[in-house]
């Protein structure tokens, strides 16, 4: 085998990170020859019960290395060990560690060319293996590393069983370029395991589309992965949209996608989709590995239509190559056979299409026979995932066996049914719907589709009730963010929502499905699941960012109407802007969208802020022209003044949006962002820091109320939320503990923004009885509105009713929140009608030109007064 008896040449390069340090290639090789020693000179049948670590690995590569043909199994499944192990009598066993040589010698009568037996199938016990030489493996390592062009740089995680071919194709490519191994059991949803891919560098990690599913899950999208160049994905068809959306994900993040199509029976891959096309074509296998060829043969079960040009690029899928099987082998007798075959039929049915690309579209023996029509339950899941349904479809005898994991959104049965029927003819009495927690799955991650046949023949199928949370869940959203072209794929954040309609649409939400969903605010509107199980009565989950608003706008107006003093809300309430500026503006949308949303948000702050501030500078405080224009920061007075000064909090607000929406349309910025989503706004806050101890000083005057001197804390907030991994907490943590203390001279205030901070970073919920959650989020959702109008009420009464004055000063703002809300559709239907007459202008003058007329569509406005802090 060249890639084993090469190892040593690497020499000090890392082979494997495992949990006890580095093993250099030339230690792995040293180890290698010692396992080869023992296992002799005579060619013995050796079996190797496979996991992600180093024992089995080593004892797998010194088998090849001397010759040995290797029986490679599941370590953690004793009943397949046992049953291969009686099914086939090897000389050698190696299981938990421990090498077993059942007698000197061989009993068997071993090909030449045998080198590697895998299951076919993964299935537990099969007695049925594939027969690959030395020249399948090798071949097959070599293809995967110069069409993936694995660098001796890279780092590759194992997020795949030993025993499965894919994760075996996964070390032996790596091996084979000289590159370096993660080896972990740990699950991608296992915080422990990102821990581990930022702490080595890893640029690589293989998926089937189980994987895909659990890196949604765990909000893979926002993981901060500086270090990764492409993702592999094999073993089952991944929904053509998933494709786009990580192909289009790795494009903004700098990394690649590489789906890829392959078989046990070809060692591993046979085709792959170069990555350049996963957007344009995410239905496709893409082209052949390396050495391989394809061609289609024809159906009988598929008689060509002469009529359709298109007809003779469909066909049964043949593959060509020096990674074909020499054969199967289903008794030791078989161990003696040579190659049988010398191309491999696949059993998918394929199709060429026009660019010269090969897409599957069914499967030959995944055929069923239901009221006399014969229904291809591969293209019957292909429809279900065009409408957003995840199914998996056996043959139930009389009836279709649908299977949908309600694990992670429910299953509108009605919706199943009627797409069988219209797509297939099937009647609604013939199709099973199986409402799983957990969809039976083989080793390898792909559905069991025998046992979920099995699972209908013993479990009743559940009748489908109809459906009423999309259309409430609709509803809402329409109500708290005002829009009426709510649909089920719209989230939170592409219909516009903001930090403060995010407060009363979680309250909301969570009333309507019983809990509130981990990332609902990404998370499509049909995709939000009601709770299951029971739950603890009278209480709710509350937002910490959403908590600290609350507490931080009665900290201020109780602590200006004398009630007392506890100094820092304002300061507090920076970084909740902070993080919540990295969580509803960095989102994935493109740079010109984000940009519209953040100008959108400014707006929704100046506007308010512009009209209370001009009408109580007419009639209650005299305020100047600079103060109605948010100029103060800038022509105001250098030092405190009152009441100039008072509204110092939203002009250094809206003076950072303004200055990063400038800054983050710049293309290198958004790039950046994209790239290094945590180490940006951690940069951002060291720069503040020049500011903050006055290295730089932009303006002098009062330091602690200035935008340019507090950014820092702005900067913190929003590092914050890009925070996932343990020690960038600990880090943001550390600089708010260390940049925070000496600011206000001020050991309370200090503590209070200290505690803030510290709060936000390392707690994101709490469960707090539903009354205290419900007026949280009443005061959150107003606190720009309690902030623009507490200095106009509690004056009147702070000297001899401070109580009474922080609590008139909280209603009054909570009831301008209220009337805000009221107002604020009307002057959305006023804006839309105007543009809708300009719009029509348009058209009109275009149409007189010979111009096209395009569509108007209204979006949510500018002008909704709900701010975004």
């Amino acid at each position: 085998m060249p890639f084993v008896a090469r190892l040593g040449s690497f020499g000090d390069r890392a082979a494997f990170i495992t949990p006890d340090g580095i093993l250099t290639y030339a230690e792995l090789a040293g180890r290698v020859a010692a396992v080869a020693d023992k296992l002799g000179t005579t060619r013995r049948l050796v079996l190797v019960a496979g996991s992600n670590d180093l024992d089995p690995i080593v004892t797998y590569l010194a088998a090849l290395s001397g010759g040995h043909p290797v029986i490679l199994v599941p370590g953690d499944n004793a009943g397949n060990l046992a049953a291969v192990e009686e099914a086939y009598d090897p000389d050698v066993v190696f299981s938990a560690g421990r090498l077993v040589e059942r007698r000197e010698g061989t009993a068997h009568d071993l090909h030449p060319d045998l080198a590697l037996l895998l299951s076919t199938s993964g299935s537990t016990g099969s007695p049925k293996l594939v027969r690959l030489s030395a020249r399948n493996v090798a071949a097959n390592a070599e293809s995967i590393a110069e069409y993936l062009s694995i660098r001796p740089t890279d780092v590759a995680a194992t997020t795949l069983p030993m025993h499965y071919c894919y994760g075996l194709s996964v070390i032996n490519s790596h091996l084979h370029a000289g590159a370096t191994i993660l080896l972990t059991s740990l699950s991608v949803v296992d915080g422990c395991f990102w821990d581990l891919v930022r702490a080595h560098r890893v640029s690589t990690f293989a998926g089937v589309p189980y994987t895909f599913d659990l890196l949604d899950r765990v909000g893979f999208a926002d993981l901060d992965l500086p270090h990764l160049r492409y993702l592999t994905q094999a073993g089952g068809r991944l929904p053509p949209a998933t494709v786009q959306r990580y192909a289009d994900l790795g494009q903004r993040r700098g990394w690649d996608l590489f789906v890829m199509y392959g078989q046990t029976e070809a060692t591993a891959r046979m085709a792959y989709l170069p990555p350049d096309l996963a957007l344009t074509s995410p239905g496709a296998i893409g082209v052949p590995i390396p050495g391989g060829s394809f061609h289609l043969e024809p159906l009988p079960e598929m008689p060509l239509d002469r009529a359709d040009p298109a007809a003779s690029d469909v066909g049964e899928l043949v593959y060509r190559g020096d990674n074909v099987m020499l054969g199967y082998a289903e008794s030791p007798a078989d161990l003696a056979q040579g190659r049988v075959i010398s191309e491999l039929r696949t059993g998918d049915v394929a199709r060429r299409t026009p660019e010269g690309l090969l897409e599957i579209v069914g499967r030959r023996n995944r055929f069923a026979k239901i009221f006399g029509l014969r229904i291809d339950l591969a293209q019957t899941e292909r429809v279900f995932a065009d409408a957003g349904v995840i199914a998996f479809c056996a043959d139930g005898e009389d009836r279709l066996v649908v299977s949908v994991d309600t694990s992670a959104k429910p299953v509108d049965a009605d919706l199943v049914r009627r797409l069988t029927k219209e797509s297939f003819g099937l009647p609604p009495g013939a199709v099973c719907v199986l409402e799983l927690t957990e969809v039976p799955r083989l080793p390898t991650g792909k559905p069991d589709y025998r046992a979920i046949a099995g699972l209908a023949a013993s479990a009743p199928c559940r009748e489908a009730a109809a459906g009423t949370t999309g259309p409430r869940l609709r509803q809402l959203f329409g109500e708290v963010l005002n829009r009426d072209d709510v649909t089920d794929q719209d989230t939170f954040v592409t219909l516009e929502g903001d930090s403060l309609s995010y407060v009363e649409m979680s309250i909301r939400l969570e009333e309507v499905l019983g809990h509130l969903p981990a990332n609902w605010h990404l998370t499509p509107i049909g995709e939000l699941a009601p709770a299951t199980g029971r739950r603890r009565r009278g209480f709710r989950s509350l937002e910490t960012n959403v908590l600290l608003r609350a507490v931080a706008i009665v900290l201020i107006v109780g602590s200006h109407a004398n009630l007392f003093l506890l100094a820092g809300g304002a300061h507090v309430l920076l970084g909740v802007a902070g993080f919540n500026f990295g969580r509803f503006h960095l989102t994935e949308s493109p740079r010109r969208e984000r940009i519209r949303h953040l100008a959108t948000s400014v707006a929704r702050i100046v506007v308010p802020s512009v009209l209370w501030i001009g009408i109580a500078a007419t009639f209650l405080t005299p305020y100047t022209w600079q103060n109605v224009l948010l100029l103060n920061g800038v022509l105001g007075p250098e030092g405190w003044a009152e009441p100039e000064w008072h509204y110092w909090f939203i002009e250094a607000l809206v003076y950072t949006l303004l200055a990063l929406t400038v800054v983050m349309a710049l293309p290198l910025v958004d790039r950046i962002e994209r790239r290094w989503s945590f180490w940006l706004p951690v940069s951002l806050a060291m720069l503040g820091l020049l500011t903050r101890y006055e290295v730089v000083e932009l303006v002098g005057g009062d330091v602690i109320h200035r935008a340019n001197v507090v950014f820092w804390l702005f900067a913190l907030g929003w590092a914050t939320v890009k925070a996932t991994a343990s020690w960038q907490r600990l880090l943001v943590s550390a600089l708010v503990l260390a940049t925070v203390p000496g600011f206000f001279e001020d050991l309370q205030r200090e503590a209070l923004v200290i505690g803030g901070l510290v709060l936000l970073v390392w707690v994101r919920a709490l469960r707090v009885p539903s009354w205290a959650a419900r007026a949280a989020g009443v005061l959150a959702s107003a606190s720009l509105y309690i902030y623009l109008a507490h200095w106009q009420i509690y004056p009147h009464l702070e000297d001899s009713f401070p109580l009474l004055a922080t609590v008139l000063a909280l209603a009054g703002g909570v009831a301008f929140w209220r009337v805000a809300g009221w107002v604020s559709p009307y002057v959305e239907r006023l804006l839309s009608q105007a543009r809708a007459r300009g719009s029509s202008a348009g058209r009109s003058s275009r149409a007189a030109s010979g111009g096209a007329a395009g569509k108007p569509r209204v979006t949510g406005s500018a002008w909704s007064f709900s701010p975004s802090n």
